[in-house]
This record gives C-alpha cells, sequence and structure tokens, in this order.
C-alpha cells in the first residue's frame, strides 16, 4: 500500500454502521447550535432509541451541565456497546470521498483520511504542516480531553483546508471512485441536505492522492523547506485536543519502552478529518463583521485609520459602501464604518494597502483601542445586513470586512500565523459537518 507518511497522512480503518439510516445515525458537529437545546431534543427525538452518533459525542450545549462527567462515562460505554453489539461492520482501511449537498444548494466535496498529530501544531508562528487558522484558547482543551482520553471510538467533525487550485487531491480522486457503489447515501436530519460517501481503496486512486500531495507540498514549502500543506478549516479545539491527548498517550508508550515502530502504530497518534479544497465551489468563506459599544466613535475612526494607515472617504448610502467594502478589483483592504450620532447615520470608507486578509491588521487594532479604553465592548456579526442595523443605532458602529480573499488564505497564515478568533466562518451552521464514520482510538 502507498506510503503517505511523509506528509502526514494515514489510511485509517474506518468504520460504518450495518444498514445505514443516516437520518438517525448521522447528527451535526457538537460544537453548532450551542444555544439551542431545541435543536438537540429534535436530535434524539429523531434518532429514537436507534445507534446513533448523538450517543457518542457531547454536544457543548449540554457542556455546563451539572451531569458532565455522567454523560461522559455513558458516552464511553455506549462506544463499547456499539462495537459488542455489532453495530458497525468489519473495519476497512480506506479513504472515503463525500459528496455533501446542503439545503442552501451548494455542493462541497471532501476527503475522509487520517492525520498524523505529530505534524500538527496550533501555537503562533509554527511551521508544521498542519497549523491553526484561528486564536487556540488553551483553556477549552483539558475539559474535552476528558471526553477523548481512552475514548473507544473517535468521530470526526474536523475540516482541514488544502490549497489545491487544480482540485486535484479530492475533485479529481472523487472522479476515480464515484463509479462504484457508494457506501452510504442519504438525506440528513434537519433539512441540512444530503450526503454520499465512496471508498477510496484502490492502489490507482492511492497513487493519485500521493501525487496530489506531493504537488501541494511543493507548493506550500518556503525557503527555509517548512511545508504548509493542511490549514484547519473547523474543528481547531477538537484537534489541539486530540494533539494533547496523544502527547500524554506518547510519554506513556515511551516510559514503557515502546519501540518507534509500536509508537506509530497506536491508533492514538492520529486524528480522523475531512479534507476540503479551499477553492472549492461549494465552500462558502464569510467574513465575521464586528460591532463596537460604548465607543467614541470618532476617535475609534481615526485610530484604526491612523494603525491601518489608511485614507477615508464618504459614501452616500449604505448600499454602496457595502459594494466599495466588496470590490475584488481593489488594490488593498477596505473597512466599511456605520455610526450613528444625533440621529444621523454616516456610512465611510477606510482604504488601505493592506495585502494580507483585511482581518488580520484589523482586530489588533481594535484590541489597542478597546485596552486604551476600559469600557468599550465589540461583538462578532455574521452577516451584513445586521451588521448595517446595529450600526444604525445611536452610539453604535459597525464594521463591515470585505470577502475573504482565498488565494492569499494561506499566505496570510504563513507569514503572521493564525487568525484573531471570530475571523471567518466556512458556511452556515446546517452546512458543519456531520458525523458519520468511526475509528478505533483506545
Amino acid at each position: 500500500m502507498t506510503d503517505f507518511s511523509q506528509y502526514g497522512v494515514a489510511v485509517p480503518e474506518i468504520l460504518l454502521p450495518e444498514n445505514i439510516d443516516l437520518e438517525k445515525w448521522a447528527v451535526i458537529a457538537c460544537d453548532q447550535y450551542t444555544q439551542d437545546r431545541d435543536y438537540w431534543k429534535k436530535a434524539a427525538d429523531i434518532a429514537d432509541g436507534k445507534p446513533s452518533t448523538l450517543n457518542v459525542i457531547f454536544p457543548e450545549v449540554y457542556l455546563s451541565d451539572s451531569d458532565r462527567e455522567e454523560r461522559i462515562q455513558n458516552i464511553k460505554k455506549t462506544m463499547n456497546a456499539y462495537l459488542q453489539n455489532k453495530v458497525f461492520a468489519e473495519a476497512e482501511k480506506e479513504f472515503i470521498y463525500i459528496e455533501r449537498k446542503t439545503a442552501y444548494g451548494r455542493t462541497r466535496k471532501g476527503l475522509v483520511l487520517a492525520v498524523d498529530l505529530d505534524s500538527y501544531e496550533w501555537k503562533p508562528f509554527s511551521k508544521a504542516m498542519i497549523r491553526a487558522t484561528e486564536a487556540t484558547v488553551p483553556e477549552r482543551i483539558p475539559p474535552r480531553m476528558k471526553i477523548r482520553t481512552g475514548a473507544p471510538l473517535e468521530l470526526p467533525h474536523i475540516m482541514l483546508l488544502a490549497d489545491d487550485p487544480q482540485d486535484e487531491l479530492v475533485g479529481k480522486t472523487g472522479e476515480l471512485v464515484k463509479g462504484g457503489k457508494a457506501l452510504y447515501d442519504g438525506d440528513l436530519q434537519q433539512k441540512s441536505g444530503h450526503i454520499t460517501g465512496w471508498a477510496v481503496r484502490d492502489e490507482k486512486a492511492f497513487a493519485h492522492v500521493a501525487d496530489a500531495l506531493k504537488a501541494i507540498a511543493e507548493k506550500g514549502r518556503d525557503k527555509d523547506g517548512n511545508t504548509f500543506l493542511f490549514a484547519v478549516g473547523d474543528g481547531n479545539h477538537s484537534l489541539a485536543t486530540a494533539k494533547a491527548v496523544w502527547d500524554e498517550h506518547k510519554k506513556e508508550l515511551l516510559a514503557k519502552g515502546a519501540s518507534q515502530a509500536e509508537i506509530n502504530a497506536s491508533p492514538v497518534k492520529y486524528a480522523l478529518v475531512e479534507i476540503v479544497n479551499i477553492y472549492d465551489a461549494g465552500l462558502t468563506f464569510e467574513p465575521i463583521h464586528r460591532v463596537v459599544f460604548k465607543a467614541d466613535n470618532a476617535a475609534l475612526l481615526a485610530f484604526i485609520a491612523q494603525k491601518l494607515d489608511g485614507e477615508v472617504k464618504t459614501a452616500e448610502s449604505s448600499a454602496e459602501l457595502e459594494k466599495l467594502v466588496a470590490d475584488k478589483n481593489a488594490s488593498g483592504a477596505r473597512y466599511g464604518f456605520i455610526i450613528t450620532e444625533k440621529g444621523k447615520t454616516s456610512y465611510t470608507l477606510l482604504q488601505t494597502g493592506i495585502t494580507d486578509l483585511a482581518i488580520a491588521s484589523l482586530q489588533p487594532a481594535l484590541d489597542d483601542f478597546i485596552k486604551e479604553n476600559p469600557g468599550v465592548e465589540i461583538d462578532y456579526i455574521h452577516g451584513t445586513d445586521e451588521t448595517v442595523e446595529l450600526g444604525s443605532r445611536e452610539g453604535q458602529m459597525g464594521i463591515l470586512l470585505p470577502p475573504i480573499a482565498k488565494d492569499s488564505f494561506f499566505a496570510t497564515i504563513n507569514s503572521r500565523g493564525p487568525l484573531p478568533r471570530k475571523s471567518f466562518s466556512m458556511g452556515e451552521a446546517s452546512e458543519k459537518r456531520f458525523y458519520v464514520e468511526a475509528r478505533r482510538l483506545f
């Protein structure tokens, strides 16, 4: 079998349930709908006591509940029961090519595989092959470690991005396997679209994947020889947790005198992920806008303009401002400010020469202003209309960011390190990854 280790990739032994009823089995990533208990109650009603990934994950809406420890123990017991009661078919050594049709009419392609956690690092300015795209909060890792440590199974909701304009890794691999029978094919619950998965097992397909990885690695190699292969799109804290669990387990293996071969063979060394091409037409990247409260808005605008060395211009309306901010032909990053004072709303464009992703420069400037002006508050807003509406309220400032430039995404991460938190969103909540596949862990 083709060796992918030089790219931090491995062919996993994937477990899929026998006779899949996807609507009951598959549920959305645990970090979605964290304020919506009704959503998760409906998921339980749909599962209706049948085998479901809902019973082997920890929806984060329940993280602060008093029964957290009991819930973790029940998750691990259920994992063991699913293995013992043969809920799963025999494990197959394979990648899985996926096509996910969302409720918004988009189709996203993905490739499920395992990545070597020694090839990943979330800390800023890492030169690892797999890197975080947004700042990681270390305090969020230990509670999640309790769930993963000792767990018999792993189920993936992590999505990694590949810088692959020719779509060789995912799309072309899909073309090689789509003629065969699908492993699973069905609708996802709560109007979340449809998903189909095909096995990638033969040597021709594996050889193609290896060639595609080689090309991406060569493109992502810097002058010092460091390779930037994958960027974390979704699930960064989950991947950081997997690495922390592996680091602890590796120490235990070394203390017992394990050989390098035994260490490399440990399932805990790997994490199951879905790779998505950043240029996939079905993958939408949306900026997360800002709204500032309790600030001297004129002073804040002047502060940001000075920090970003920008030129201030006036727009006649919110529609004109939105158009100017989103102008793809602009020579530098543009930001839009909506400010309402004494009943009058103004629309201001800040034109800069910044060629990195716009948020990478804006957020540090905002952080500096807030540090110098205690009491100023900030919120993070999905959607242009809501940002304009909030900026139209007395004394508030809405800040519009331009669309995420996919072609500068990897370059920005490589040069500046992870972006600030709440920098971008990959699609709507219902478009996030659903749990389908599993893999033995401990």
